[in-house]
């Protein structure tokens, strides 16, 4: 039998009105900011279903706003998201998109900045929790409840190996893997999520292993 923690039952800290379309949009918004790297500059945002439907009233459009802000789901900012977002030049174009999709409350964030973007699909699963589904067309699974490391990588012998070492010599734990390619010997992607945050040291170190183009980041 599984069983909830206490906090799975009270739901989040955050700012309303709920924790699905509130606060897990403003965890997809911070987890598309942290994969960029940076604040961007602009955001095209695809809202599908549930999402698309109700997101006006249900707050899922300043809770985005607030997470490419880099707000966390209780900060008391959070309603005036979308004013701060515009006053700091961050452009935020929201569409009802129709396309089928699997869960209700799917968004798909296109963000950049005038040298580099990311494209990132995101679900809200419940009280606060979202799951990572797509990142630049590599499929993938990422809770975004713990530390991660997404690695982009040639698909090599070895590249993977390189990696897990130097994470074992920092005695660094691996809580889930998972590596996705497009094809044999072409791009892959890395994605591991660990128990604590990584030093910038060690994704240095990271970054000149073998076959290892480049690297983000998501902290917890």
């Amino acid at each position: 039998m599984k069983f909830n923690s206490v906090f799975d039952i009270i739901g989040p800290v955050m700012i309303g009105p709920s924790s699905s379309h509130t606060a897990g949009a403003a965890r997809i918004g911070k987890a598309a900011r942290n994969l960029l790297g940076k604040e961007p500059k602009w955001a095209k945002i695809h809202l599908y279903e549930s999402f698309a439907k109700t997101y006006k009233g249900h707050g899922t459009d300043f809770a985005l706003a607030g997470g490419l802000l880099g707000f966390e789901t209780d900060d008391p900012r959070m309603n005036q998201a979308l004013e701060m977002a515009e006053d700091r030049g961050l452009s935020i174009q929201f569409i009802e998109d129709s396309a089928g999709v699997d869960h209700p409350n799917t968004a798909r964030l296109i963000i950049g900045d005038d040298t580099e973007q990311i494209e990132l699909t995101g679900i809200s699963i419940g009280g606060g929790k979202i799951e990572i589904t797509e990142l630049n067309g590599f499929e993938l699974r990422l809770s975004g409840n713990h530390p991660a490391i997404l690695i982009m990588h040639n698909d090599r012998f070895g590249a993977i190996a390189s990696v897990t070492e130097i994470l074992a010599k920092h005695e660094i734990n691996i809580g889930h893997m998972e590596v996705n390619r497009k094809d044999v010997g072409k791009e892959a992607l890395m994605v591991i999520e660990v128990d604590q945050n990584v030093e910038d040291s060690i994704l240095k170190e990271l970054e000149n292993a073998d076959h290892i183009e480049q690297i983000a980041k998501i902290v917890s």
